[in-house]
C-alpha cells in the first residue's frame, strides 16, 4: 500500500525522519518496500521557483495562431511575459507558474527563451507537468483570491513523500491511511486525530428501501441518496492524492469513493439511482442462470453462492467486487445512491477467485473489514459528495441485524514477560494497549472492532505488547531446558536413503508436484489450477527428474546423477488422493548403473531385492520391477547416451526394513567357489533360479550371482544359458570337495525339477 506522508500528517503529527519511521514500522507492524518522492523536487530552493500567478492580459501570439501571449503577475511588481499554448483561460485567471531555473519532475530545467520571436519568461503549468494529474488539455485553474507570488506549494501538494508498505493478510485495518496513522500514533505516543468525516445537513427525508436477504453474507448495508449531483473532474488536491496512493482519478463521485476507501479502509460504491428499477436495493444470492455485465465490459455467469446487489428486477453489482454496467455513474448522472456496506470475507473471496476478478475492494473484504467502519465511511463520503458535486443529501437507510459486540479477552501482564523474556511494567503494557484502541479493565481486555478477527486469545494480546518491545529484546538464543522426542523409523530410513544416494554420487533435486494437463493418466486434477502447465498432481517422480536432466544436459553438465525423495499423489476415486513417499533417480550410465544403485540401496537397508523383467514401466524404456518399484534404461532423444532411472516406494521399503538387526559372526572358514551354467527356457529368470537354489542348498550356499547369459549356437531356440558364480561356506568347519559336490547336486536336482534346467558345466 502506498501512503503519502502529507495525507498521514492530517491524522497524526509526524516530525521524525521518514527513514526512522519506516524502520520502526518494519519491526512492529508491517513490511516496508521503499520510500518514493513524487512531484517537484524540494532541493536547492527549487520549490520557491513555483508560484501563484494572476493573468493580467492574454492575447494571441503575433506570430503563431495556436499560442497566447500573456502578462502574468507573480508578485514581483512587474509582470512576466509568458507564451502559453493553452486556451482554457484568459485575463483574470489565477494559475500556477514556474519561473526560469525551475526543475520540473521530468528533469527539464526551464530557462528564459524566445518562442516565435517573443520572449517567454517562465511557464504556466498544466497539472501533468507537476505530476498532480494526467490532464494536458489545459492549464490548472486555481481558485480566485489567492495573492500573486504565493508559493505554489502552499496551495497545492507539489511534492510528497510516499511510503510503500506491504501489510499482512490478517491486518485489514492497515489497508487505510488512518489505520497506519493509528499505528504511528501508538508507536510514538502521539495524539491521533478523530476519524475524518462529519455528516452535513440532510436536505430531506426521502424513503430509501434496502432489503438484506442474507445477513450472514452482508451484516450491514448503509445506503444514502443524493440529488442534484454534478459529475465532473475532482479538484487537483484530490486527484493528486489518489495518484500518489497509486490510483487513477476518474470523476468526482468515483474518486470520492476511492478516496474514502484509502482513507478509512471501507470500500464504497456509487450507483446511478435513476437506473435502479423500483428505486430499491436488494442484497441477495444470485439466481439460477443469472448473468451480469460488469464495469470492465465482461458478461459473467453467476453461481448461486455469489452475493449480488440487485434492484427490483435484476442484479446491478457483484457485492464487494465490481459494479455493473447498467448502473454505472455517467457524465449525465444527477442522482446517486451511495453504498457503504459490510460483507463476509469468504463469500467475497470465493466469487473473486472463481471469476479471476481481483479489485481493491475485494482485497479488503476478503481480509475482513470492521462492520462499524461503514457508518464513518458513509459520513466522510457524504461530506465530500456534498462539497465537491453540489449535491443535496436527501435519503438514508442503515440496515443490519445487530452488530457484533467487541470481544473480551483475558490478559495477564506477567504472561507477556514470560513469553517475551524481558520485563515490561503492567501500567506500560496497559498504556500500549490503550493507544492501540484496546480497553483494559483488570485482567479483561476489550478488543477494538477493527482487530476483532485476529485478536481472539490472550497470546494475541501479548503479541500486541511484544511487538512494541521487539527492539529491546537482546539477540541471543534461548536456553534449552530439555529435549524430547526422536526421529521415527520412517524419518530415519528416509535420511538413510538420502545419505546412501549422496554417497553414490547423486545430487538431490526438487521438482514440481504439479504437472501439465494430460501428462499423467488418471492423475488428480486441481479444481482451480493456476495454469494449464500446473493442473494435475504427479503420480510419479520420473517426469520432474527427466525435465531436470534435460536442463542439465542443455547447460553442458556431465556425469549427471539426480535423485528426489518426495510425495506422489495417487487417485483414490475420492476428493483427496493417497499420498505416498517415493524415491526416484536418473543418471547417465544406463541400466547397469541404475540397477547397481537400487541394489546398493537395498543392501544399505538390509532388504533383499527381487527383480522381474518388465516393459510396462512409467519410464520410456525397458527394465525390471521389484516389489517396491522399478528400474529401467531410458531412450530419450533429448538425453544423448545411455541413461537409467529408478523409482521405489519408500513406505513399502520401510515396512520391509527390520526393526532389530541381529549380529552374525564373521565366517573364518575358507569358501569353496565354483561356476555353474544351466540351460533353461527363455522365460525363466535368474532370480527364480537363485531363490530355488538357496532353498535346496540351505545356508551353506552363501552367494549365487549370475555373470553371463548366452543364446544361440549349441543352445536350442527358445532357451538360454545362464552362468552363475557360486560360493559355498560353512560357519562351523572347512567344506571339503565332497561337501561342495553334494550341495551342487542338490541345486542341480532342484532346478531340473522346478524349471527343467540342464547343467552345462
Amino acid at each position: 500500500m502506498k501512503v503519502p506522508i502529507s495525507w498521514l500528517r492530517e491524522y497524526v503529527p509526524i516530525e521524525m525522519p521518514i527513514t526512522e519511521l519506516a524502520d520502526r514500522l518494519v519491526i512492529s507492524t508491517c513490511e516496508f518496500d521503499g520510500i518514493e518522492t513524487v512531484g517537484v523536487a524540494d532541493v536547492d530552493g527549487n520549490l520557491g521557483l513555483f508560484r501563484v500567478g494572476r493573468v493580467l492580459d492574454a492575447v494571441k501570439h503575433p506570430n503563431a495562431d495556436r499560442l497566447q501571449l500573456c502578462q502574468v503577475d507573480v508578485g514581483e511588481g512587474d509582470p512576466r511575459q509568458i507564451v502559453c499554448g493553452a486556451w482554457n483561460f484568459g485575463a483574470g485567471a489565477t494559475v500556477g507558474v514556474a519561473l526560469p531555473g525551475a526543475v520540473l519532475p521530468n528533469g527539464l530545467q526551464l530557462e528564459r527563451r524566445k518562442v516565435r520571436g517573443e520572449l517567454s519568461d517562465g511557464m504556466i503549468l498544466a497539472e501533468d507537468e507537476v505530476e498532480l494529474g494526467t490532464d494536458h488539455s489545459g492549464i490548472m485553474l486555481l481558485p480566485n483570491g489567492i495573492e500573486p507570488g504565493t508559493p505554489l506549494a502552499d496551495v497545492l501538494p507539489l511534492t510528497d513523500t510516499v511510503l510503500e508498505l506491504e501489510t499482512s493478510h490478517n491486518r485489514p485495518d492497515l489497508l487505510a491511511v488512518y489505520g497506519i496513522a493509528r499505528e504511528v500514533a501508538a508507536l510514538y505516543d502521539l495524539q491521533l486525530a478523530p476519524p475524518p468525516g462529519a455528516d452535513p445537513h440532510r436536505e430531506a427525508e426521502e424513503p430509501l428501501e434496502v432489503t438484506i436477504e442474507d445477513f450472514e453474507a452482508c451484516p450491514r448495508y448503509i445506503g444514502r441518496l443524493f440529488r442534484g449531483v454534478t459529475i465532473g473532474p475532482s479538484p487537483v488536491w484530490l486527484r493528486a492524492r489518489l495518484l500518489a496512493a497509486g490510483m487513477r482519478p476518474i470523476s468526482n463521485v468515483v474518486d470520492i469513493t476511492n478516496y474514502v476507501m484509502l482513507a478509512l479502509g471501507n470500500p464504497l460504491h456509487a450507483f446511478d439511482y435513476a437506473k435502479l428499477a423500483g428505486g430499491r436495493i436488494v442484497v441477495r444470492r444470485a439466481k439460477a442462470g443469472e448473468k451480469l455485465r460488469t464495469l470492465d465490459g465482461v458478461e459473467r455467469e453467476l453461481e448461486p453462492y455469489d452475493l449480488m446487489i440487485a434492484d427490483a428486477e435484476r442484479s446491478v453489482a457483484l457485492a464487494g467486487i465490481m459494479g455493473g454496467e447498467d448502473s454505472e455513474i455517467a457524465a449525465d448522472t444527477t442522482e446517486i445512491l451511495l453504498e457503504a456496506a459490510n460483507f463476509e470475507p469468504y463469500t467475497i473471496f470465493r466469487t473473486s477467485e472463481r471469476l479471476r476478478l481481483r479489485t481493491e475492494g475485494s482485497n479488503r473484504w476478503e481480509k475482513g473489514v470492521d462492520p462499524y467502519l461503514a457508518e464513518q465511511s458513509a459520513k466522510l463520503a457524504t461530506q465530500l459528495i456534498v462539497e465537491l458535486t453540489g449535491a443535496s443529501w436527501v435519503g438514508h437507510a442503515d440496515v443490519h441485524d445487530g452488530l457484533p459486540e467487541p470481544p473480551v479477552v483475558r490478559f495477564r501482564p506477567k504472561r507477556t514477560d514470560a513469553v517475551l523474556g524481558i520485563e515490561t511494567a503492567p501500567n506500560e503494557q496497559h498504556a500500549i494497549l490503550r493507544r492501540l484502541g484496546f480497553d483494559v479493565s483488570g485482567e479483561k481486555v476489550s478488543v477494538p472492532t477493527w482487530r476483532a478477527r485476529d485478536v481472539t486469545r490472550e497470546i494475541d494480546v501479548v503479541e500486541e505488547v511484544a511487538r512494541f518491545r521487539l527492539a529491546d529484546v537482546p539477540a541471543r538464543l534461548p536456553t534449552r531446558q530439555a529435549m524430547f522426542g526422536r526421529l521415527s523409523k520412517h524419518q530415519r530410513i528416509r535420511r538413510r536413503i538420502e545419505d546412501v544416494l549422496v554417497g553414490f554420487g547423486y545430487s538431490e533435486a526438487y521438482t514440481w508436484s504439479l504437472l501439465p494437463e494430460g501428462s499423467a493418466t488418471g492423475a488428480v486434477r486441481l479444481q482451480e489450477p493456476l495454469s494449464s502447465e500446473q493442473a494435475v498432481l504427479r503420480t510419479s517422480l520420473v517426469e520432474g527428474l527427466l525435465a531436470s536432466a534435460r536442463r542439465n544436459v542443455d547447460a553442458g553438465n556431465d556425469d549427471i546423477a539426480l535423485f528426489e525423495q518426495a510425495h506422489v499423489y495417487l487417485p483414490t476415486g475420492e476428493q483427496l488422493p493417497e499420498e505416498r513417499w517415493r524415491v526416484g533417480g536418473i543418471a547417465q550410465g544406463g541400466f547397469a548403473f541404475a540397477k547397481g544403485t537400487v541394489e546398493g540401496l537395498y543392501a544399505a537397508l538390509g532388504v533383499e531385492p527381487s527383480f522381474q523383467p518388465a516393459d510396462d514401466l512409467p519410464a520410456p524404456g525397458r527394465g525390471a520391477r521389484t516389489d517396491e518399484g522399478w528400474v529401467a534404461s531410458l531412450r530419450e532423444a533429448d538425453l544423448p547416451g545411455e541413461w537409467g532411472a529408478f523409482e521405489l516406494d519408500v513406505d513399502a521399503l520401510v515396512d520391509r526394513v527390520r526393526d532389530l538387526i541381529v549380529y552374525e559372526d564373521v565366517i573364518t572358514y575358507p569358501p569353496v567357489r565354483q561356476d555353474l551354467a544351466f540351460v533353461v527356457p527363455d522365460d525363466v529368470t535368474a532370480g527364480e533360479l537363485v531363490a530355488s537354489a538357496h532353498e535346496a542348498a540351505g545356508p551353506q550356499l552363501r552367494e549365487m550371482r549370475a555373470f553371463d547369459v548366452y543364446r544361440g549356437g549349441q543352445v536350442e531356440p527358445g532357451k538360454k544359458s545362464i552362468a552363475f558364480s557360486v560360493t559355498f561356506q560353512s560357519p562351523e568347519r572347512t567344506l571339503t570337495d565332497e561337501d561342495a559336490a553334494q550341495l551342487r547336486n542338490r541345486i542341480v536336482a532342484a532346478l531340473e525339477q522346478a524349471f527343467g534346467a540342464q547343467l552345462r558345466a
